[in-house]
């Protein structure tokens, strides 16, 4: 994660026309990005691509809206995980209008380091949590993708959702709180009966 100034530091360089300044703040902020569209996304291939190609999509508008954005004392990651949000929103509408089920295609070569077994068992894990990012409302799923996934502060994620800090705050607990009642329940109901 990227000290704050030392974003800001390349954001005032890259607005200032320094050389090179926004290919160091393309690669400071793409991994952030790509972490918050797994994060929405998945890693599976969609009609619309691939969670890294919404990334890519991200940081490209980033660079197109750069020339605009204006330093306010506001987190320049807010505003980047503004732009985010709305690229992954696009990306679930299209999926949503779009009922095709893509194929799988087959790798060229076998892949030693990542077997079917941990493919197998990354997907389960990916089904699981999504099933119970489910149970939670759309805002309270994007407050903790941009707190937990992400790695945001609280004042951070309210400048990204259109929010306050305290409000963040709140809805993360509320979150979890529900997704801990949610966990138990599945708990009770794997027990086995004693007989």
């Amino acid at each position: 994660m990227p000290e704050p100034s030392l974003l800001d530091g390349l954001v005032a360089e890259a607005l200032a026309g320094e050389p090179r300044a926004k290919d160091k703040l393309l690669g400071t902020i793409h991994p952030l990005v790509l972490r918050y569209c797994r994060g929405r996304l998945g890693r599976q291939e969609t009609v619309i691509g691939s969670a890294d190609d919404i990334a890519q999509e991200v940081c490209l508008a980033v660079v197109n809206a750069l020339p605009g954005y204006t330093i306010k004392g506001l987190s320049f990651r807010a505003f980047v995980y503004g732009i985010a949000a709305h690229k992954v929103t696009d990306a679930f509408r299209a999926i949503s209008r779009n009922r095709a089920e893509p194929m799988a295609d087959l790798p060229d070569f076998p892949v030693v380091l990542d077997g079917p077994e941990h493919h197998l068992l990354a997907t389960e894990l990916t089904e699981r949590l999504s099933g119970l990012l489910r149970h939670l409302t759309p805002r309270q799923r994007e407050v903790l993708v941009l707190r937990i996934a992400v790695g945001l502060s609280a004042e951070e994620t309210a400048q990204a959702v259109g929010s306050t800090p305290g409000a963040v705050r709140v809805t993360q607990h509320r979150a979890l709180n529900r997704l801990r009642r949610i966990l138990a329940g599945y708990f009770v109901e794997d027990e086995p009966d004693e007989e």
